[in-house]
């Protein structure tokens, strides 16, 4: 169920058929409030301006998301400037159709609707049209994208980002300009002393960490508790989990070389895995971008693992790129014939990082990206192909929607970050009806 507020606004005249608008005002009010976790709504269809002011003076307040504006029936656009009055949120014109053709013309929602988008668009207002019933799947779809949108939105004005250590050296595209990212996407970053980190986790007692590395234990293929760069795992991973919740940090982005490397003794791959399989998305790299599109997947699909990899490898022949990263990626994406297999960072040759491919499925890729001119969203379709690893670390080959090679090609000449979020579910109008909120651009390759 959304975590948002709605004001159900169902308006008809008496002239049409009412009894028709009746079942559709009920059917909406019973889907409404299935998927939302509050929804305002009159107890029956507003017939008269009168009855609307009477509705509004009662029920919208300051603190609704979105207002569905219905037109059960036909009316005119007096209702619409009535709300508009009243009301500063968003609004969602929302026209039915007609219960048969041929005969009296019963409801006229459609010209309704027409009226109140003209006088929504004359005075500059934020608004949207659907067409269709409350019980048609493509209806509930666009309307779901919308409270999926505005409840991640909410979340992002709330979101810390924990970042650990500055970016690597000509890594430009992992930083961000503080203000700026708080004010355009909501977003506030926690700075957490890395070296301090690797001290204190250091000193922990086997009682604290144990349990992080069962839990690896019981997920990883061929993990070796005994392992020195498994325990140091567990050290680190315990000591930065006890710190985000203290902090209220939902996401982190983490230098992960050469320091987990040189001081450490072992790699940050496997922290920033389990750290995602676990709901709280981090980025290798100090990515502060990344962590933030890898937060914004997980929440426009209901709490899915993301995953974030280079662009290493195109392949003309069957239309295919591979993404791929040194071995992080949440367990449960390991291909299910295979597991999550323990490996070691295939540069450094220090473990413990993940080596396995992706599973197979229908994958959203996407990027927060910052441009010269301001904040846009990267989003892509493609299926991840059931195919062998294609490299160690963690890697995946995906098809993409349209030919490859323009699009590799488009993304250079774009001139995008190059690590990509990857999840495993179909949210781009999710993402499209974000961005608007957002304010931003999308570029889109479907």
């Amino acid at each position: 169920m959304f975590d948002v507020k709605i004001a159900y606004l169902p308006i008809g005249r008496k002239t049409f058929d009412i009894e028709s608008a009746n079942r559709i005002f009920e059917e909406t009010r019973d889907y409404l409030t299935s998927v939302c976790h509050c929804v305002q709504a009159p107890k029956q269809i507003i017939t008269s301006p009168d009855e609307l002011g009477e509705v509004l003076s009662g029920m919208v307040s300051n603190d609704v998301d979105c207002i569905v504006y219905q037109m059960t029936t036909f009316a005119d656009a007096e209702f619409i400037v009535k709300v508009m009055e009243s009301c500063k949120q968003p609004i969602v014109v929302w026209s039915v159709r007609e219960p048969e053709i041929g005969g009296r013309l019963r409801l006229n929602s459609l010209t309704g609707g027409n009226s109140s988008c003209h006088a929504l668009r004359y005075y500059e207002r934020d608004f949207d049209f659907i067409y269709g019933n409350p019980s048609e799947i493509g209806v509930q779809a666009k309307l779901e994208s919308k409270f999926a949108a505005k409840q991640t939105h909410r979340k992002l004005a709330a979101l810390t980002v924990g970042v650990l250590g500055d970016h690597p050296p000509g890594f430009y595209f992992s930083g961000t300009d503080e203000v700026e990212l708080h004010r355009k996407i909501g977003v506030n970053l926690h700075h957490i002393d890395l070296h301090r980190m690797f001290k204190e986790a250091l000193e922990l007692d086997e009682e604290a960490w144990k349990p992080m590395l069962d839990r690896a234990a019981s997920m990883v293929v061929g993990l070796d508790k005994s392992d020195e760069s498994a325990v140091k795992f567990a050290k680190f991973s315990t000591c930065l989990k006890q710190y985000v919740d203290r902090h209220h940090i939902t996401a982190t982005a983490v230098r992960c070389w050469p320091e987990f490397f040189a001081e450490l003794g072992a790699a940050a791959c496997s922290t920033l895995s389990q750290f995602i399989e676990d709901g709280i998305v981090s980025s290798c790299e100090s990515d502060i971008h990344g962590a933030v599109t890898m937060f914004i997947q997980r929440e426009l699909s209901g709490g899915l693992p993301p995953y974030l990899g280079d662009l290493v490898l195109l392949n003309e022949a069957n239309n295919s790129v591979v993404f791929w990263h040194c071995g992080a990626g949440a367990y449960s994406l390991a291909h299910p014939a295979v597991g999550a297999k323990a490996g070691v960072q295939p540069n450094r040759k220090l473990g413990f990082a993940l080596d396995f491919g992706l599973k197979p499925g229908k994958i959203t890729i996407s990027r927060l990206s910052k441009s010269f001119d301001g904040y846009r969203m990267l989003i892509m379709r493609g299926e991840a192909l059931d195919e062998p690893q294609p490299f160690t670390g963690t890697s995946v080959s995906v098809k993409l929607n349209g030919q490859a090679d323009q699009i590799v090609h488009s993304l250079m000449l774009g001139g995008f970050e190059p690590h990509y979020s990857i999840i495993y579910d179909d949210i781009v109008d999710k993402l499209k009806e974000l961005c608007k909120l957002l304010k931003i651009e999308y570029v889109i390759f479907e």
